[in-house]
This record gives structure tokens, sequence and C-alpha cells, in this order.
């Protein structure tokens, strides 16, 4: 499941475009979407390799995320600590 669309719905959707764009188009659409998914990947690509770039140009942390991840963690533990005598009783 994709996308949450089913194998039913997806049978459908691509009798829709044969029978509205018929069989030969359908390369052509394919091929168009295609170019538009790779420059879109590429746009995205060139865009964090610019702010990865300027960051540490500008010796700027990238890697927030490792001291959220500490955090929650330690929160996690303190949490365990505090109900794991409650969760014995239960």
């Amino acid at each position: 499941m994709v996308l949450f669309i089913g194998a039913p719905e997806v049978m459908i959707v691509l009798l829709i475009v044969v029978m509205l764009f018929g069989a030969d188009k359908i390369p052509e659409i394919a091929r168009g979407l295609g170019k538009g998914m790779r420059q879109i990947k590429d746009a995205t690509n060139d865009i964090k390799r610019e702010i990865n770039t300027s960051a540490v140009k500008h010796d700027i942390d990238l890697d927030v995320t490792k001291d959220i991840k500490k955090e929650i963690d330690s929160v996690k533990e303190n949490l365990d600590d505090v109900t794991g005598p409650i969760k014995r009783n239960f």
C-alpha cells in the first residue's frame, strides 16, 4: 500500500489514463514525469549541498539532532526509573 492507495485503485487509475491518453502516449508521459522527478531530486540535492557548504564555511553544527536525541533518551530512562515499580505492581 503506497500513500493509502491499494492495488484496485491503482488499476482503475491506470485504466483511466489509458482511456484518456491512449497506449502510445503513456511512455511520453512517463518520460516527462521521470525527468521532472529527476530535476526535483537534483534541485533538492543542490540545496542540501549549499546548506552544508555554508554551514561548514561558517562553522555551524548541523547535527543538533544528536543533542535532542540524548535528552529524549535521558527523559525516557528517568521515566522508566519512576514508572518501573508501578509497572511491576500491575
